[in-house]
């Protein structure tokens, strides 16, 4: 038995500030974690006079007691005590009058200004959260879920539910599970609020304010009268996780086995995968590695491995597996996938100067080949690469290296930009071409291509005026270049179709 401790209360309060709330440990509980304010307990206990027997006992009724942690349903001195305790722990407090019923007391039993005495025993405790911060949505954990993850707010998960109103009335369910996109919802704005912050297999028992019940359409006839609250028992089995979406296309992925350690694959990669293909009804029509054969491939090129597979496979750990499923308008597609192990590329920060140089060379000419080939989008990746762009940097701005170093990285650099903006051009996205351009004539004010692609920009956004300041001044700079005087005549061109297309107004009457 452990000696007796003081509680620290709030002696404000108090008739008698040298009295205090005492605990003495008669049995340790068996874990670190206490209860929280708002969690509902069950605890054993038996009470008496300081001076006195015991009179009340719930172990003798044989019932634990359950209330609300620091929500006033018991005295002051229960929600401070109470909230100290572990699990299986027993303790003995005296609560001085301040902390329990004061100068009224609690007849006939308890006589005003009495310090009492309790002996408790924390059975369990259910976690219960207020999930929207207002009281409209309170979450109690009846089963503890597994791990750490919660799905977000684009994903799509498989839920166990019913739902009753105040009367005990099934008013919806889904014995056997449903799937839903929590974009959307169901049943409830409820519904999708409490499921975020659930781990897989946890079970929830949800308390729902009337402004948080069904939606008006989404289960027709059963709803229930909308002044009604609601008590939903729900489960959430598992989720796919969205790993991209866009209008039109959206990538699902669901880990069925998990994978080691934090690191995971990224573009630059080398990656080691065993993928299957599959039809709707789980008919493997194409196959690529094997376990002890791998396929190989380097993430973030697309073109040896479907997009968004590729996507996939950058969000996962050594070892992971998953089932991924691709949708589009067109049609779905349903893959079985294992990354068995990856290679990243080596830090920068490991790499002397010349080999920092080498690698963004290499990044730049592997650009230069997808650009010939009609892949823009791709080739823009790679000369927009942080990574390189950032081995440049640090050439740049370390004192330990040469001169000579120095400008061949800004040369890479400035030509890591203009082939960027060419890309962007080619993609339409012109404004991002344009600031690229700029960002070369930081570094060499007279940059012929640079003032060229800008000027290009500038027309494709209707910005006439800088395309012309921009041509005017590459013409002076190289007076004898054919792509810049072709250029200087279509913004002339294109500058007297804009003056030919104002409106003309009717000369005055006087």
């Amino acid at each position: 038995m452990e000696k007796e401790t003081s509680i620290s209360c709030h002696k404000s309060i108090a008739p008698q500030t040298n009295l205090h709330l005492c605990k003495q440990i008669i049995q340790k509980g068996i874990s670190w974690q206490t209860p929280i304010p708002g969690d509902e307990v069950q605890v054993h206990y038996k009470v008496r006079l300081q001076e006195g027997d015991y009179f009340d006992s719930s172990w003798e009724r044989g019932r634990p007691f359950k209330f609300r942690l620091g929500h006033c349903e018991v005295i002051k001195g229960w929600d401070e005590g109470i909230g100290t305790m572990r699990k299986g722990e027993r303790a003995v407090f005296t609560i001085p009058s301040f902390l329990a019923y004061g100068e009224s007391g609690s007849p006939p039993l308890v006589p005003p200004n009495s310090t009492l005495v309790f002996d408790v025993e924390l059975i369990s405790w259910c976690p219960i959260r207020d999930v929207c911060g207002d009281g409209g949505v309170e979450k109690k954990i009846v089963r503890e879920g597994e791990g750490w993850a919660t799905p977000n707010e684009k994903d799509e998960v498989f839920v166990k539910y019913v739902a009753k109103d105040e009367n005990g009335v099934v008013v919806s369910k889904y014995d056997e599970g449903l799937e839903f996109s929590l974009t959307y919802g169901h049943l409830c704005p409820a519904m999708s609020k409490a499921v975020r912050t659930m781990r897989k297999g946890e079970k929830a028992e949800l308390s729902v304010k009337f402004s948080y019940g069904l939606i008006q359409s989404s289960i027709n006839d059963e709803m229930p009268p909308s002044h009604q609250n609601l008590i939903i028992h729900l489960e959430l089995v598992s989720w796919n996780a969205v790993i991209y979406a866009k209008e039109g296309s959206t990538i699902l992925k669901k880990i069925t086995e998990k994978g080691e350690g934090f690191d995971r694959a990224k573009e630059g990669s080398l990656a080691r995968v065993v993928c299957l293909k599959k039809l709707e009804d789980g008919t493997v029509v194409e196959r690529r590695g094997s376990e002890d054969e791998p396929f190989e491939y380097v993430c973030g090129e697309e073109e040896e491995i479907d997009e968004g597979l590729d996507r996939v496979v950058m969000t996962m750990k050594k070892g992971e597996e998953a089932e991924v499923k691709i949708k589009s308008a067109e049609n779905s597609l349903h893959y079985q996938i294992k990354i068995v192990d990856f290679i990243k590329e080596k830090p920068f920060w490991k790499m002397d100067a010349h080999e920092r140089i080498a690698m963004c060379k290499s990044k730049k000419q592997e650009g230069n080949t997808l650009f010939k080939n009609g892949k823009f989008q791709l080739a823009s990746n790679k000369y927009d690469k942080e990574f390189p762009l950032q081995a440049l940097n640090y050439v740049e701005y370390n004192h330990s290296f040469s001169h000579q170093d120095k400008l061949e990285a800004n040369s890479l650099r400035a030509s890591c930009y203009l082939n960027s903006a060419a890309c962007k051009l080619k993609l339409g996205e012109y404004k991002c071409a344009s600031k690229l351009c700029t960002k070369v004539l930081e570094l060499d004010s007279c940059n012929v291509k640079a003032l060229f692609r800008r000027s290009q920009a500038n027309i494709r956004t209707c910005d006439l005026d800088k395309a012309e300041e921009d041509i005017n001044r590459a013409l002076s700079i190289d007076p004898h270049n054919r792509d810049v005087r072709m250029k200087y005549k279509e913004v002339k061109e294109k500058q007297r179709n804009m003056l030919n297309m104002k409106p003309r107004f009717p000369a005055p009457l006087f």
